[in-house]
C-alpha cells in the first residue's frame, strides 16, 4: 500500500502499511520506572490487547518482512506530547502511553534491549536533533544525510529489529527515513559482485556514537551477504564499511550504487511506527532544517533481539554493555 508521504524511488518496494484501528487498551501501564522490568513485562502481556489487524500484521511481519523489510503501523497513540526537548536525555515530564505502545510492539516481535554507550544504556531512547551533532553521522544529526546502514552492524549482539515511533513530525516534511532492501536491491548485482558480497572481505569500523570519536580501528572481516543465495542477509554500512581488496571494494561501490538507484522512504508523522526488519533493510534519513524551539522532530527508538541469551555474557539486565576502543 502506497500513501501520499510514503514514496517509491524507481520499483523498491514500499513498507506495508497497517492502520491502528480501533482503541488501544493502556489499562496495564504500571506506575513504576520505563526500564523497570515490571515496565516492560507488562508491555509484553499488553501484546494481547493490541488492535487485531495490528497484532497479526506483526507476526506475519516476523515470518516474512516482505521485499521491502519494513512494517508501518500507523495511528499507534503517543499520549500528550511536551515540547521537543534539546537534548535526548534531557527531562520531559511527558507520560508513558508512546513508551508502552512502543515497547508492546517490541515484546511481539522479540527481546527490547538497548546498548550501554547508546544513551547511557536505555531501552527506550529519545531521537531528535541537537546542535553539537548536526553535522555527525549519527542518529541526532541534521544538516547531513544519514548514510544507508545496518544498525550496529559492527556489533557482535546487533539487534535484528530496530522501533521507530514519532511523537511529532518534522513540520517541513524534510525528514524522510530512507530503506533499502536486499531482496529488491539485489537483482540490480551481478552474480560476481554478489559472490564478492558473500565472502569477508569486509571491515566496519566502530560507530561514533559507541566511542565518542570517528574511530579509524576496523573490526574483524566478514562478509556483506551471508545466508541463502536468492534471499540472503545483509549487513551494511555505506559510511563505516570497508573492502579489504579492490575486487571487495568495488563489490561495495556497485552494493552502493544499486542502494542510490533503488530504495524508497517515508516521512514519518506522529503516530507512525516504522519496524524494520535489520537483517534485510538498511535504512537512513535526508537531511533537514530543525528549529531547536519545542516543535522539532522527535521520535522514540528502541531495538529489539530475537533472544536475549547470546547476549548474556555481556548483558546487565536488558542492557549490552560490551565496549570498543575507538
Amino acid at each position: 500500500m502506497t500513501e501520499s508521504n510514503v514514496l517509491d524511488r524507481t520499483t523498491h518496494a514500499t513498507p506495508l502499511v497497517v492502520r491502528a484501528e480501533g482503541p488501544w487498551d493502556t489499562s496495564l501501564i504500571p506506575s513504576v520506572a520505563i526500564d523497570d522490568p515490571l515496565f516492560i513485562a507488562a508491555a509484553g502481556r499488553s501484546g494481547r490487547l493490541l488492535p487485531a489487524a495490528v497484532h497479526d500484521a506483526i507476526i506475519d511481519f516476523v515470518d516474512d518482512p516482505g521485499p521491502a523489510g519494513a512494517l508501518l503501523i500507523r495511528g499507534v497513540p503517543v499520549g500528550e506530547v511536551p515540547p521537543t526537548p534539546d537534548s535526548p536525555t534531557a527531562a520531559t515530564g511527558k507520560d508513558r502511553v508512546s513508551e508502552f505502545n512502543l515497547l508492546t510492539i517490541a515484546r511481539r516481535l522479540g527481546q527490547p534491549v538497548g546498548y550501554l554507550p547508546e544513551l547511557g544504556g536505555a531501552v527506550v531512547q529519545n531521537i531528535l536533533p541537537v546542535k553539537a551533532a548536526a553535522d555527525r553521522q549519527v542518529s541526532t544529526s541534521s544538516r547531513v544525510d544519514l548514510a544507508f546502514h545496518t544498525e550496529a552492524a559492527f556489533h557482535p549482539h546487533r539487534p535484528r529489529y530496530l522501533v521507530l515511533l514519532c511523537l511529532r513530525g518534522d513540520r517541513d516534511g524534510l525528514a524522510r527515513t530512507t530503506l533499502a532492501s536486499i531482496r529488491e536491491v539485489a537483482p540490480l548485482l551481478d552474480d560476481h559482485t554478489r559472490a564478492v558480497l558473500f565472502q569477508p572481505r569486509f571491515r566496519t569500523a566502530v560507530d561514533e556514537s559507541y566511542t565518542g570519536v570517528r574511530s579509524a580501528r576496523l573490526g574483524s572481516p566478514t562478509s556483506v551477504l551471508s545466508g541463502v543465495w536468492e534471499r540472503p542477509s545483509m549487513v551494511l554500512d555505506l559510511d563505516l564499511m570497508q573492502g579489504m581488496d579492490s575486487e571487495a571494494t568495488a563489490a561495495l561501490a556497485a552494493l552502493g550504487e544499486a542502494i542510490t538507484q533503488r530504495h524508497t522512504g517515508v516521512v514519518l508523522e506522529a503516530g507512525d511506527c516504522l519496524v524494520v526488519d535489520n537483517d534485510v533493510a538498511v535504512h537512513g534519513r535526508t537531511s533537514f532544517s530543525p528549529r531547536f524551539d519545542g516543535t522539532d522532530r522527535w521520535l522514540q527508538r528502541t531495538f529489539v533481539v530475537g533472544d536475549l541469551s547470546a547476549s548474556a555474557a555481556d548483558r546487565i539486565g536488558r542492557v549490552i554493555a560490551t565496549t570498543f576502543d575507538a
